[in-house]
């Protein structure tokens, strides 16, 4: 294990049992089994080390979003399951990140302050993901937006579903019951959003054969 990778192991561990205003660069060097000044070397501040962690789980959550749109798509998921599998998949690692910690509401709100140029550009990388799958999905499965709905357009709608679910759940727990409600506002949108763009195939039209003709009977046939 890199050097850096094991500070930041370290540090996540901190930052779960000690929140981030409690917890110091001493304490994250001594779980990583370091000298202060050594891990100085590496991170500059206590807000630099939080920094760093924070973007680690975000790249770990891209990651897990797209496995798991990947896993369901192969195995032939609706447009639906694979949106609920990508965000759902991203949510729960981001979630599951620091589980456990009697901290997570000041860790969650916390790195707003600390690093929201990072929480806003993975918000972009996200929704841009989103985007993403559902266009390919759509063309892939033969599926047309309904009116002057657009990928980008239904993508928005289930950023705002992830925070509305987040309203009725503070800090995304019981993680169970969050992503319960979040997969019920995401198959209702999508329901409303998206319809087959094939057309049924129409059946052949049947040609109504003509009855044979009755031979006129001549009179000497007659007996």
């Amino acid at each position: 294990m890199k050097p850096q990778d094991r500070i930041l192991d370290a540090a996540t561990a901190v930052f779960r049992r000690q929140g981030f205003r409690r917890s110091s660069i001493e304490q994250a060097a001594e779980a990583a089994g370091l000298t202060r000044q050594a891990l100085y070397h590496h991170f500059k501040s206590k807000e630099a080390l939080f920094r760093a962690v924070i973007e680690r789980v975000y790249e770990a959550a891209f990651a897990a979003e797209t496995a798991a749109v990947e896993a369901t798509e192969k195995a032939g998921g609706s447009l639906s399951d694979i949106i609920m599998a990508g965000v759902g998949g991203r949510l729960t690692h981001l979630i599951t990140s620091f589980d456990g910690s009697p901290h997570l509401d000041e860790l969650f709100s916390e790195h707003l302050l600390q690093a929201r140029d990072l929480y806003q550009k993975f918000a972009a990388l996200y929704s841009a993901q989103t985007v993403t799958t559902i266009e390919r999905v759509c063309r892939r499965q033969g599926l047309a937006l309904r009116g002057g709905m657009t990928a980008r357009e239904l993508a928005r709608c289930v950023a705002m579903a992830v925070h509305g679910a987040k309203s009725l759940h503070p800090g995304m727990q019981p993680l169970a019951a969050f992503l319960t409600d979040l997969e019920t506002m995401v198959r209702t949108l999508v329901a409303g959003a998206v319809a087959s763009s094939r057309k049924p195939k129409s059946k052949p039209r049947r040609t109504k054969q003509a009855s044979p003709k009755k031979s006129a009977s001549k009179p000497g046939d007659r007996r």
